[in-house]
Parts: structure tokens; C-alpha cells; sequence
């Protein structure tokens, strides 16, 4: 195999730690360099975490940033981010966007829906009707802004999100996107209809890529990679159980199952890392709560360890390994 792609979810604050733990795993046990795949696409808390890889921060000191354990040298953009405060998230509640009052569909959602009806998605839409958050991501994001360059990084960096007066899926820094720096395009990505304000780009509002899908993997099809390693702390086996967490993380999974099958159709690998059970008690239901960030990457690494020694994964990894270390 010679071309990899990288596909991290969305997933809150949570969500990031879990990235940590699964990539942190992936680094120490097969020596695969997340930082230097073919391609990184990153929805929501992905797209946090990729910008970081892009930026030249190791898996490790991911992990090792999120338990607030001793950094290598070359660090120092985590410990740039580290020296800015943080605002204070108030819990995420699924429950609470049904108490928001949805929005009336514009013209330019109902153009789309009667002259592209099999691209439409009416709980994608729905959610870019619910009224904007009170929350400011891009006020979160501040110390990206101070550590972005001009010019988009390379290898290719794409980041989701969804534009709110249609409902369609925007995929900055993909050829022909719009152009937008990379700190906007990750606030954009990250604002969670209801919780976070809609982010202005180019005259447009954009809400959370994880309306669309919470890993928006195949818009890796047709791109000629061999494999693509998918991290998605919103999937996973749910059981039965009739809460709102669960059934969000069953939709989840369906779309995932979905997306993985796109990409097998077209010859390309697929490893999925998604929390299990063991996983998702350490994670609980507040994707916003820095409460159990430790217990999450420690969960994590040690579950997608366990993933990523079976015969067919490590096979897997192994052979993509050589390109991941270009």
C-alpha cells in the first residue's frame, strides 16, 4: 500500500480524547505517523485534531496534551495552545435542541430539495433550522487562530462543515472550495446547531460538518488511496437501550456502515476504530465534559490496541505504515 487517508470524527471534547488514545496507539505499536497521511479529513473535533497533526503535533503528545502529562521538545504548539485559557462549556444536552424553535426552510433549501432530492438529508436540514447556540466556537478556537499560516497544509487538509441556508455540505480546503483561513473553517466545522453560534464565511453562515455525517469518510472515494483509517467516537454498538444517546449513536453508525461501504466498492481498505461499550461507559453522554479525559484516552488506547492487534487490522497497519513515515 502506498496511500493513506485519515478520516477523524466528530465528537466534542470527548470525541478529541478519544482521537488521542486511538492514534496514540496507532503511533507507539506499529510506528504509524499520523502527521504525514495522503489526506486528513477532519468533521467537528476532527477537525481540531487534524489541524494539530497538520501542524506537526505527534499522536503521542495529542495524548499526552489531553492527561496534561509532560510534553516532548518538539511541542510547542500544544504548549502555545496549553498557555490559553479556556472558556467553560456548559454540558451539552441533546434534549435541550428540541426546546429550541426551528427555523422556516428558505428558498434556497427548498430549490435544493426539488432539483437535488437524493442529495437531500431532512435531519441534516432540520438541524440547520434550529435556532443559533449561545456559545461563541470561534472565541474557543483563538489560539488556532494565532498559529495558522496562510496558505492551507500539505499534504491536503479537508475540513467539513454545512451551509446553513441550504443544508449543503461544504468541504473547505478541498479543490474549488471556498477560501477561508483554517481557524474559521474549523469554528465552522465545530458549531453545533443549538450549542454554538452559525460561523460567517464568504457572506455565508456554516453549522457543525457533523450535521451532515459525523465522518463524512467517503468524500475519500475515487481518490486513488489504498486504505483509509476511520477514528468515530459518535459510532459504536449502542444495544437496545431507547435514549437519546443510543439512538444518536446508532444513526451514527448507520451512516459510517454506509460510508465504508462507498469506499469498499470503489478497492479501497477500511479500518474503523468506533468506542464499544467499555468505551462509551468511560465516555458518557456529555461530549462538551472535561471531567474523565484521562480515563477516555487511557480506555481508548487500550481497547484500539487490542483493535489494532487482531490479524487482518495489523496486517493492515503494517502495510500502510511505510506510507505513513513518508
Amino acid at each position: 500500500m502506498t496511500r493513506v487517508g485519515l478520516v477523524l470524527g466528530a465528537g466534542g471534547v470527548v470525541g478529541q480524547a478519544y482521537h488521542s488514545g486511538v492514534l496514540a496507539v496507532l503511533q507507539h505499536d506499529f510506528d504509524f505517523d499520523a502527521r504525514t497521511v495522503d489526506v486528513i479529513v477532519g468533521t467537528s473535533a476532527g477537525s481540531i485534531t487534524g489541524t494539530l497533526l497538520r501542524l506537526g503535533v505527534s499522536a503521542e503528545d495529542l495524548a499526552a496534551w489531553t492527561v496534561k502529562a509532560p510534553l516532548s521538545g518538539d511541542a510547542d504548539v500544544l504548549r502555545h495552545m496549553a498557555g490559553t485559557p479556556l472558556p467553560e462549556l456548559a454540558p451539552f444536552r441533546p434534549l435541550d435542541l428540541l426546546r429550541h424553535p426551528l427555523g422556516v426552510p428558505g428558498r434556497h433549501m427548498i430549490q435544493r430539495v426539488v432539483t437535488r432530492p437524493w442529495l437531500f438529508r431532512p435531519l441534516a436540514a432540520g438541524m440547520t433550522l434550529v435556532a443559533p447556540g449561545r456559545h461563541d466556537v470561534v472565541e474557543q478556537l483563538a489560539a488556532l487562530r494565532e498559529l495558522e499560516k496562510p496558505e492551507w497544509p500539505e499534504p491536503p487538509l479537508w475540513i467539513c462543515a454545512v451551509r446553513r441556508r441550504d443544508g449543503r455540505r461544504v468541504v473547505f480546503g478541498r479543490p474549488a472550495a471556498p477560501e477561508a483561513p483554517i481557524h474559521l473553517a474549523v469554528a465552522a466545522s465545530c458549531s453545533m446547531p443549538g450549542y454554538f453560534a452559525p460561523v460567517g464565511i464568504g457572506g455565508h453562515a456554516y453549522v457543525d460538518g457533523g450535521v451532515h455525517s459525523p465522518t463524512n469518510a467517503a468524500i475519500l472515494r475515487n481518490r486513488g488511496l489504498d486504505l483509509v483509517v476511520i477514528v468515530s467516537p459518535m459510532s459504536g454498538p449502542a444495544g437496545s437501550r431507547p435514549d437519546v444517546y443510543a439512538a444518536s449513536r446508532r444513526h451514527s453508525a448507520r451512516l459510517l456502515r454506509r460510508e465504508v461501504r462507498a469506499l469498499e466498492a470503489t478497492g479501497v481498505r477500511t479500518v474503523v476504530f468506533a468506542p464499544g461499550a467499555a468505551e462509551q461507559q468511560v465516555m458518557g453522554n456529555d461530549m462538551m465534559s472535561r471531567q474523565r479525559l484521562n480515563e477516555v484516552v487511557q480506555k481508548s488506547f487500550l481497547e484500539a490496541g487490542a483493535r489494532a492487534a487482531t490479524p487482518a487490522v495489523s496486517d493492515l497497519l503494517r502495510r500502510a505504515r511505510q506510507a505513513g513515515n513518508r
